[in-house]
């Protein structure tokens, strides 16, 4: 609905870094962040800190 209304606006999916090394370095995740169908934001859930922005 929001790319419906707001079109220009980009989404981020936050996950933990622990999950993003779990799922994104497996072939599939690599596959989704190659066709850009997904943007993410890894964080650190101890730091509360972001450590990366994948457009």
């Amino acid at each position: 609905m929001l790319t419906r209304l707001e079109p220009e606006r980009r989404l981020y999916l936050a996950i933990r870094q622990e999950t993003y090394s779990e799922l994104f370095q497996e072939p599939v995740g690599k596959i989704l962040l190659e066709n850009q169908r997904l943007c993410l934001l890894v964080f650190d859930s101890k730091q509360e800190i972001i450590l990366q922005w994948i457009p």
